[in-house]
């Protein structure tokens, strides 16, 4: 039976996006599936312990930003170290996304283009149009999935994936579980693909 890779992130990661194309590729070359949820960072680390990046003592944020370099180059992505709109709330990008879903659309290339517009493109993942014309360069109705994004049953289903994180003991993202088993963070995915066989 095929694998199912429980993916927990916000769009506006960076290690999120570093890994994320990654993730998708790993998936497809095991035939596993992924199962996109998009969460609240904000709650999971409120619910965990973890501090905001302005919370953060200085020596952590240095250094993030030395790992954030590093990966950067290892990768071979474009990231901007400190994008214009960052930090941002998570909500309009993952509610577009989880309406993208819903839609029956590509979630993992909507995602990944939303991460792109933050990492390397400096959009503001908090505006509602900037997220509708991100989904609409995406082959989207970007107007009709912002519109959907408003609905209830989108909404509950942010909240729930939120709550799933919580539950399943998620602390930071990307945060990947397969077959129940906890993978934190893109330099992890070199387990996950152990763990899926490659």
């Amino acid at each position: 039976m095929a694998e199912t890779i429980d993916y927990y992130y916000s769009h506006l990661s960076p290690w999120s996006y570093l890994g994320h194309e990654r993730l998708i590729e790993a998936a497809k070359r095991a035939g596993a599936t992924i199962n996109f949820k998009p969460i609240d960072a904000g709650k999971v680390f409120a619910a965990s312990g973890g501090l905001p990046l302005a919370k953060r003592p200085i020596q952590r944020r240095n250094y993030r930003l030395a790992e954030l370099r590093r990966w950067r180059d290892e990768v071979g992505i474009p990231l901007n170290l400190q994008p214009k709109f960052h930090p941002a709330p998570d909500r309009c990008s993952a509610q577009i996304a989880i309406a993208a879903l819903l839609s029956g659309f590509d979630i993992g290339a909507l995602s990944l283009a939303l991460m792109r517009g933050c990492w390397a493109e400096d959009k503001d993942l908090a505006d509602e149009g900037t997220v509708a014309a991100i989904a609409t360069a995406q082959g989207m109705d970007g107007a009709a999935l912002l519109q959907k994004s408003k609905s209830d049953d989108v909404i509950a289903r942010f909240e729930k994936y939120t709550e799933d994180a919580i539950e399943a003991g998620v602390f930071g993202m990307p945060w990947y579980q397969v077959d129940g088993e906890p993978f934190w963070g893109q330099d992890r995915l070199f387990f996950v693909e152990k763990n899926l066989g490659l």
